[in-house]
């Protein structure tokens, strides 16, 4: 184990620090936009509407990951995937600041950024873990969490600059920060890659050309696959379960999407992928958190969405003379972040060699503190739902231990994904840990729908409602630790332990 950052993670720290400017800026503007009305330059959409498009966006961003990581592992490598990846984010915004009032323009542009971000989100992950020794636990997890402060600067500087633009200046001032942003994030890469990670995620050395046989079977999986999909969602429209005309029908049936696409990845490399039991054991429990995952994001996330109506509706804003913009308020999350990170990445080195901490404790610990972070909120709706709007401390505490949650969660995971990932399969398998980004974030938006804030009275039973079931879950998994680390992962989730024990 070592104490010390590799001299590339702070090239990576920075590329993913602009390429998070651009997303969360636009992120924190997105639902705002959509549903101000077409005087003000927005679309006039409806919430429910607005809600679902969101989910619909940040699902797809996220879900495109998938195959993202595994164009990398087949064909490009990191290092082009990435390149790729950053031109068509700063395109994507682009199109959205030129769009005007023309929505097809706008959403062509959206498209353009989830396809960007599905090539950059892996791949960037992955070279962070090419830094570090696969047992090199506790600097993996601390470097990852100073990797993770870079997003969090990002969506700081993203939110201030591109949501004060956007709210004051006009809506596509704001999407045209995002574009000057982007650009500065592939210079840098561009730069980084002839410097500190000229070594690093090239081309794979021989391309994973199936055989014969694996391609005939690959493309009847892929056949499946699609078919399953086909049918699934066309089941649900002709049954009337959704309707494929509404934003919110196109939501549910995008869920089904994801969770066909998922499990029929998973299956795939579990069942196909020649593993060893050991491999196919860790795939077990990497499948677990995916799930933890997806469960966790679906609370998180809607931070975007009902969190951020929730600011703009129902909260005081003003300071004196000056009324805080509701996009600031995204600005609490990577703030706290960065005030927490080194505290956490001191706390992993330092505990590497006194204690054992299994991942599932720390994921069901961050499930806690999602739930809580709701809970939080249930009075402020109580006190919302009589017309009167609430001080924004109660956003403020739910944004802090949010935030607790995520630095158990989510850099911890982009570890565990990289670390336990059959090697062949890393860069997908980083997608797939996206993918539970993308399930939660769809799932946020449809949550969202059903959360007016037009109409609080039903608010406290929702922000209840998702308390218990994140509390719950978070709990089961962490009763559970112990004896599922021993099963899935030999009693140690250091590889070479786990190998002896085995």
């Amino acid at each position: 184990m070592s104490g010390k950052y590799p001299s590339g993670l702070v090239a990576l720290f920075f590329v993913e620090m602009w390429e998070r400017f651009s997303y969360y800026g636009m992120r924190a503007l997105l639902i705002l936009f959509l549903v101000d009305q077409l005087q003000n330059g927005g679309l006039g959409i409806t919430t429910p509407d607005a809600a679902a498009i969101y989910g619909l966006y940040t699902a797809s961003a996220y879900i495109l990951a998938l195959p993202g990581g595994w164009i990398a592992d087949r064909f490009w490598g990191c290092r082009r995937a990435i390149i790729v990846g950053c031109v068509a984010i700063m395109v994507g915004h682009a199109l959205l600041a030129f769009s005007g009032s023309v929505a097809s323009i706008f959403f062509l542009g959206l498209v353009c950024i989830a396809i960007g971000t599905g090539l950059v989100k892996p791949n960037i992950s992955t070279m962070v873990g090419l830094l570090y020794d696969k047992n090199d636990i506790g600097g993996r997890d601390a470097g990852f969490s100073l990797f993770y402060m870079g997003i969090n600067i990002g969506a700081i500087l993203g939110g201030l600059i591109a949501g004060y633009l956007g709210e004051n200046w006009g809506w596509h001032w704001g999407f045209g920060a995002a574009a000057v942003a982007m650009f500065f994030g592939l210079v840098n890469f561009l730069y980084a890659s002839r410097t500190s990670l000229r070594d690093k995620g090239g081309a794979p050395a021989v391309h994973l050309h199936p055989d014969a046989v694996t391609g005939k079977r690959d493309q009847i999986f892929t056949g499946m696959i699609g078919g399953a999909v086909v049918l699934l969602v066309a089941a649900a429209a002709l049954t009337g379960q959704i309707s494929l005309t509404s934003p919110q029908g196109l939501a549910q049936a995008m869920g089904m999407v994801i969770i066909t696409v998922a499990c029929a990845f998973f299956l795939n490399i579990y069942f196909a992928g020649d593993l060893t039991g050991p491999e196919k054991r860790r795939m077990i429990a990497l499948a677990l958190l995916f799930v933890a995952a997806a469960l966790f994001w679906s609370g998180f996330e809607q931070a975007g969405s009902s969190l951020n109506l929730f600011a703009n509706d129902l909260t005081r804003r003003q300071l004196g003379s000056f009324t805080v913009p509701t996009s600031w308020f995204q600005n609490l999350n990577a703030l706290f972040i960065i005030l927490l990170t080194p505290a956490f990445a001191a706390f992993w080195i330092y505990a590497e060699n006194r204690w054992t901490i299994p991942v599932f404790v720390k994921f069901g610990l961050a499930l806690v503190a999602m739930g809580l972070g709701y809970l939080i909120l249930v009075p402020a709706a109580q006190t919302a739902a009589t017309g009167v709007k609430v001080s924004a401390f109660f956003l403020i505490g739910t944004y802090l231990v949010h935030t607790v949650g995520e630095l158990l969660l989510s850099p911890v995971g982009l570890s565990t994904f990289s670390r336990l990932a059959p090697e062949r399969f890393t860069s997908q398998m980083m997608g797939f840990w996206f993918v539970a980004s993308s399930l939660g974030n769809l799932m946020a938006g449809l949550l969202a729908s059903g959360m007016d804030t037009g109409n609080a009275a039903g608010l406290p039973d929702a922000f209840m409602r998702i308390f218990l079931t994140s509390a719950a879950f978070g709990v089961v998994l962490i009763l559970i630790a112990r004896p599922l680390t021993r099963w899935a992962l030999g009693g140690s989730e250091r590889l070479e332990e786990a190998r002896e024990a085995q």
